[in-house]
């Protein structure tokens, strides 16, 4: 388990460095990517994820607590080569990919801290870290938020009945492909960690002119991708 933690927590604050970082790198004040438009951001955390997946191997890197649970829906015996679907494990994912994201954001803000203490709107200091709707509809913004995690999730479970050699480069395509497609109305969390860890770094982070971290919105990037995740991997196990 302790190897297991420290996978997805490297794994997982990867992923964050590097997905908020080309966030950051498009949409704050006088960086070399400013304005660099979604296309740049979709292409860049789908990247992540490639580095991340590569980085946390050992865990079966799910990097995500919508994979997780997707796989305990679909009752997966283990959740990597040798580690056992149980309470305790899965409590272990779910801590590491939160711990992980978290960290990755507060390396992601080191990095750009000078950019981050230009005048700028708060509410892109907070689109750094965490997603937000264009039009704010709670309700629909669930349904997008479900949407986008089935597609991920499924399509990675299917993954292991189509053998290739593509890999990590697959599951990044996969997420580029989610990103430019379903992420237009709230930014596509797709995963519960990737939100929520770099919210509470907002939260705690002494970030110049920063705003409020919009908690009112956060249930709806942690509940549509765990919803979406675990019904994935059910409708999975149903066809299967």
């Amino acid at each position: 388990m302790g190897e297991v933690f420290l996978s997805e927590v490297i794994g997982t604050g990867l992923l964050l460095l590097l997905g908020a970082g080309v966030v950051a790198n498009v949409i704050l004040p006088k960086t070399k990517g400013f304005g660099g438009g979604w296309l740049l951001i979709n292409f860049g955390w789908g990247l992540a994820v490639f580095v991340g997946v590569f980085a946390a191997y050992r865990s079966g890197a799910h990097l995500n607590p919508a994979v997780t649970l997707g796989l305990l829906a679909n009752g997966a015996a283990e959740y990597a080569p040798g580690v056992e679907v149980t309470v305790t494990s899965t409590l272990v994912y779910l801590a590491a990919e939160l711990v992980g994201a978290f960290l990755g954001a507060v390396l992601a803000f080191l990095c750009y801290k000078n950019h981050f203490d230009e005048p700028a709107d708060p509410a892109v200091k907070l689109g750094v870290f965490s997603t937000g709707p264009e039009i704010r509809s709670y309700g629909w913004n669930f349904l997008t938020e479900l949407v986008g995690t089935f597609v991920l999730v499924y399509i990675i479970l299917q993954f292991g009945n189509t053998p290739s050699g593509l890999g990590p480069l697959a599951v990044a395509l996969l997420v580029v492909a989610i990103g430019a497609s379903l992420g237009g109305p709230t930014g596509y969390a797709i995963n519960p960690a990737r939100d929520l860890g770099p919210r509470i770094a907002h939260a705690v982070l002494p970030i110049k002119g920063k705003g409020s971290s919009d908690w009112a919105y956060s249930w709806v990037p942690i509940l549509g991708p765990i919803a979406g995740g675990m019904l994935a991997g059910w409708v999975a196990a149903l066809i299967d």
